[in-house]
């Protein structure tokens, strides 16, 4: 199908005319596990967002906000509704090489910024593990990063934001003007308007290199023990852990540590801060191309695979690269997500689901080790399992908390999808339990009553409210939404 452009809605007569069949598309959560029809607009201006509510009011039918499709779950699918794809309004409006504070429309990715800055020496605050997720995008989510106990979330560093409602009214927004629908609009997941203009807070930067230390854990209560020591003195804290280790090895993996380079550690800060240094390969070891990787990879991607890979890459960490320091670039590390592109369809024919789960520190190592355990008892153990720390912060509906997440990649085929939602309604009980909460951005198979039970101070009436008030039609909303919302 080819791509939908931009055309004014004023000009059908909506009255009797159906919607455009060219707009009809089945819209993928970025896990390929769930997906719905929806019809896709792609405005690039304020206008063109404004006609895409006014035809879903006189329609009567939904919005669902999507930038470029990088949740991994059901945030941007909401069958047969208005799919507002908000990617073309991608331009940076200003720029100061002095502040580090980036002004642009939400559209913009967050690729295009970093490169756009690096050359002045500013690197975003917060990244998540892949550069594709637009500005607009990761605010509505309040992405996090590997630095989140250092620097907190995406939304910790805007200085403001537009947010135009579903009235056609455009406000905005900030810590000082209208300071409770700011928090209530970070991390919202779309749901109380479109943003379509932010400020951005970068980081200033000496080096366009980090020095990056891998640690290997022996098990999960030494994997934890290293990511807190480290948060205070680490700019970047991560942990991989071999999810098919059990025993007295449950939890075991590697960490990777990292700062960056001070003024005067980098001999060749010029050379490191050019866009060129940053690139990722275009190949592995000098021979296979990123392109055709994923294909590689897709053989190993079952359960007895995964079980050699994961423990070949802990004996190789303990052995090789322990304690190993290395210098590596900004991109190379930030975003290792992008260095196999496609490497998702190793997941085909059903795709992958993720449950992130944040649970504060006292409680972690119980609840992570009850998780892994129940994974394997099930015989659905995490392909993929990585451990962050954190901090809260002050957003209405956000999912920190002063302690760790436990991500965990799973496999969905035709005979485990209902095991599959099963396994992560049991995984998620022990963290409301402890006090904990879940990351909207990469679920698609969470219950209500648990991701309401994680909030207990009035949040979810304190956001019914900002509802009410921004949104009374209900314009705005999304699979996502009435799920864990109604």
């Amino acid at each position: 199908m080819p791509p939908a452009t931009a055309v004014s809605p004023s000009s059908v007569d909506t009255a009797v005319a159906p919607l455009p069949v060219d707009r009809l598309e089945r819209v993928d959560g970025w896990g390929m596990a769930v997906s719905a029809p929806g019809y896709v607009y792609r405005p690039s201006t304020i206008d063109g967002v404004r006609d895409v509510l006014e035809l879903a009011q006189r329609r009567g039918l939904p919005v669902t906000q999507r930038g470029s499709g990088r949740s991994y779950g059901d945030a941007a699918l909401c069958p047969e509704a208005l799919i507002l794809e908000l990617n073309r309004m991608r331009r940076i409006l200003a720029w100061d090489p002095e502040s580090g504070v980036l002004d642009a429309e939400a559209g913009v990715s967050i690729a295009e910024i970093w490169r756009y800055a690096l050359g002045d020496g500013w690197w975003p605050a917060v990244v998540p593990g892949t550069m594709h997720p637009t500005l607009g995008g990761c605010l509505a989510m309040n992405v996090h990063g590997k630095n989140c106990w250092r620097r907190g979330t995406v939304g910790d560093h805007c200085l403001e934001l537009d947010l135009l409602l579903p009235t056609g009214e455009i406000r905005t927004l900030s810590r000082q003007r209208d300071a409770e629908l700011f928090h209530g609009v970070i991390g919202s997941f779309g749901q109380l308007g479109v943003i379509t203009r932010a400020r951005w807070q970068l980081k200033k930067v000496s080096s366009g290199l980090l020095e990056v230390r891998a640690v290997p854990a022996r098990d999960l209560g030494e994997m934890l023990r290293i990511a807190d020591d480290a948060k205070e003195t680490s700019e970047y804290v991560v942990g991989w852990l071999d999810a098919f280790a059990g025993g007295k090895r449950l939890g075991r993996g590697q960490l990777h540590l990292a700062r960056h380079l001070e003024e005067g550690e980098d001999p060749a800060p010029t050379q490191t801060l050019k866009l060129e240094a940053q690139d990722l390969p275009d190949t592995f070891f000098g021979v296979i191309p990123r392109s055709v990787m994923w294909r590689l990879m897709k053989p190993w991607n079952h359960r007895p695979g995964m079980r050699l890979v994961n423990s070949v890459k802990f004996h190789l960490s303990n052995t090789l690269g322990k304690d190993a320091v290395y210098p590596q670039s900004l991109a190379a590390f930030s975003f290792l997500l992008d260095y196999v592109p496609g490497w998702k369809k190793t997941y085909l024919p059903g795709g992958l689901i993720q449950h992130q789960s944040f649970v504060p520190a006292p409680a972690a190592e119980g609840v992570f080790r009850r998780q892994l355990e129940l994974c394997r008892q099930r015989g659905m153990p995490s392909f993929l399992a990585v451990l962050k720390r954190h901090r809260p912060d002050p957003f209405l509906l956000s999912h920190a908390v002063d302690g760790f997440s436990l991500a965990l990649d799973f496999p969905v085929t035709g005979g485990n999808r209902r095991q599959l939602w099963r396994l992560v309604r049991d995984l998620a009980e022990p963290v409301i339990e402890a006090g904990g909460r879940f990351y909207p951005a990469k679920d698609a198979a969470l219950p209500p009553e648990l991701f309401r039970a994680g909030f207990t101070d009035g949040q979810l009436e304190r956001f019914a409210e900002l509802k009410d008030r921004c949104d009374p039609d209900r314009v705005l909303t999304s699979a996502l939404a009435e799920r864990l919302l109604g």
